[in-house]
């Protein structure tokens, strides 16, 4: 059993290097999505047309 804590990765030399960007992309997700409307809103015209 002691054998699935030791592999679990938590000593990784570079497992920072791992997490912060994955935490930085997943918190940048975040705020893509809540403003996904502005940004749609941005990016096309008002009189285009929309396929939905």
């Amino acid at each position: 059993m002691e054998n699935i804590a030791l592999h679990t990765g938590t000593t990784h030399p570079d497992l920072l290097w791992i997490l912060v960007p994955a935490f930085l992309s997943f918190v940048a997700g975040l705020g893509v999505a809540a403003y996904a409307d502005r940004l749609r809103a941005w990016f096309r015209p008002a009189n285009a047309t929309t396929s939905d």
